[in-house]
Order: structure tokens, then sequence, then C-alpha cells
């Protein structure tokens, strides 16, 4: 255990020291919230109006909810996606060690492959919690400045989904990483994962407007179910508040389909326990996967 605690405290160490890996990571989710806000917020406002039923009159109230919806899909879809993205950055580490030699040095020592991979894996999900932790801070503080509808016990799911979620990406990137021998290629799998995970996971468009052929292929898709997890989360309170406000049943489920509150598979929905246990079920997986491929293999080459 000492062992363990000594290579993860020298790898959040030496990932602190990076400015660059620092300052990359930090900046990526600040990014994408001014992104999202600046070109994606009307877009959202406007989808809410428009399904609104015909004649329903738009009070400040009304519109105050909206704003507090609007608020909880954007910050639901940069936690989506900067709880994986992150990951994949502060994994450098591990391949910037092989670059270096510093990972030769420690596999030659006394240290066993398991506890030195899954080192690797604690560290890197230290920082990648620590990062995406301020960027919830952020988040919420911008709900809290367009329209708080967020109950306290949601704040704790949200906080639960987030490490989840990191415990997800860690465990995703530290797989893929196990291949890269140099910085340039994580780098260019980071910008590929960057791109395109926002929309395989439903951040940047909702899965409700995929064909549904695909609809069905991203429902096997755990990141699928992280986004839906922190819609619910971000976006309830502010549902109920429009109901509140004379909002029919069936509008609300009209919406909460459109925007992936409700996930279907094979059309069933998805309950929020099934989708919890859908994302743990596949962090462990994961990670005993990641966990073999470094100590059978490491054996079968020896």
């Amino acid at each position: 255990m000492k062992t363990l605690s000594a290579l993860v405290r020298r790898n959040v160490s030496l990932f602190f020291k990076d400015k660059g890996m620092l300052l990359t990571s930090l900046i990526t989710p600040l990014i994408l919230l001014v992104l999202f806000a600046t070109f994606l917020g009307n877009v959202y406002r406007d989808a809410f109006v428009s399904m609104l039923p015909a004649g329903m009159p738009l009070s400040e109230a009304l519109e105050r909810a909206i704003e507090g919806c609007v608020g909880g899909q954007l910050f639901s879809s940069l936690l989506a996606v900067s709880c994986v993205t992150v990951a994949f950055c502060s994994n450098l580490l591990m391949v910037q060690d092989k670059v270096t030699g510093a990972r030769a040095d420690l596999t030659v020592s006394p240290v066993k492959p398991s506890r030195l991979a899954l080192a690797y894996y604690l560290s890197s999900e230290l920082a990648t919690l620590m990062i995406c932790l301020v960027a919830t801070a952020v988040g919420l503080c911008y709900i809290a400045c367009i329209g708080w509808f967020i109950p306290f016990a949601d704040v704790l799911l949200i906080l639960l989904d987030v490490v989840l979620l990191t415990l997800f990406g860690t465990a995703l990137s530290s797989i893929v990483s196990y291949f890269l021998t140099s910085q340039g290629q994580m780098s260019a799998v980071g910008t590929i994962v960057g791109s395109g995970y926002g929309f395989l996971c439903g951040a940047y468009m909702p899965i409700s407007s995929f064909p549904e052929g695909l609809q069905t292929v991203l429902s096997f898709l755990p990141g699928t179910y992280g986004t839906s997890l922190l819609r619910n989360h971000a976006m309830r309170g502010a549902l109920e508040a429009m109901v509140d406000e004379g909002l029919p049943a069936e509008a609300t489920d009209i919406l909460r389909d459109a925007v992936d509150l409700n996930i279907y598979f094979f059309d069933r929905s998805v309950g929020e326990g099934a989708m919890l246990a859908v994302l743990g079920g596949t962090v462990a997986l994961l990670m005993l996967v990641y966990v073999a491929m470094n100590t059978k293999i490491k054996k079968r080459v020896g």
C-alpha cells in the first residue's frame, strides 16, 4: 500500500507541475462552457419555447424556468464531455513516462505491473476529478446567475454523476493510452475523442434527434446514460417549475423525450437506477480489462 501511495503522489505531483498539461485540462471545460453558452444557448431556448402548447402565456416565472432548463442542458453537456476528455489529458503522463524511459525504470523495480497500472489509474482519476469538480463549481455558478432550480439532493446526485463519469473516462483513456508510445499519438487521440465523443454521448445534439437506427446503436454506449443522468439531475427542478406554471403533462413528456431525459433501450424506458448500474458496471469492467492488460500481457511477453 505504501508503494501504491507513493506512486500515486508521484504521478499527481508530476501532472500539476507540468503547466502545459494542467492548463490544457483546466481550459478545456471553461472554453466549452463559453462556446455552449454563446452558440447553443439561444438554440436551446428557442427549442424549449417552440415546445410550449399554442396559446400558453409566456409569464416571467415561466421564462425564468425556461432559462433554468437551458442552463441545466448546457451544464450537463459540459460535464458529460469534460469528464471524459479531461481524462485523456491527465493520462498524458502515462505516455510521457514511456517516452522519457521512466516507465521502463519503474517496471524493472520490484513494483508489480498491476500495482503500477493501478497507480496510473488512480492518479489520473484524482487529477481528472479535481479539474471536473472545478468545472462543476463554475457551471453551478453560471446556473445560479441565469436561474437556479436545482434542489440540494440533485446537486449531490450531480457530484455522484461526475465521479462515475470521471471513473469511466479515466478507465477508457487508460486502456487507449496503453497502446500509445508518443505524445503526438496521445494528442491525436485526444483531439478525436474531444470532437467525436460529444456527439456519441448526446451532449452536443440530443440522441432523440438522430435516426432511429443510430439511436438504437447509441443506447448500447454507457456515455449515453451518463449524459442522461446529468440532464435529469440538472434540469428536473426547472421542469417541475414549468409544470407549476401550467405546462401540461403531455408537453412535459414530449420535452423530456426531446432533451434525452428519457432514454429508451429497444422502446423500453431506462430508469435512473438502471443508468447508474450500467455506468458503474462499465467502469468495473474497464478497470478489470486495464489491470489484466498490464499483468497477463506483461507475463506473456516476459
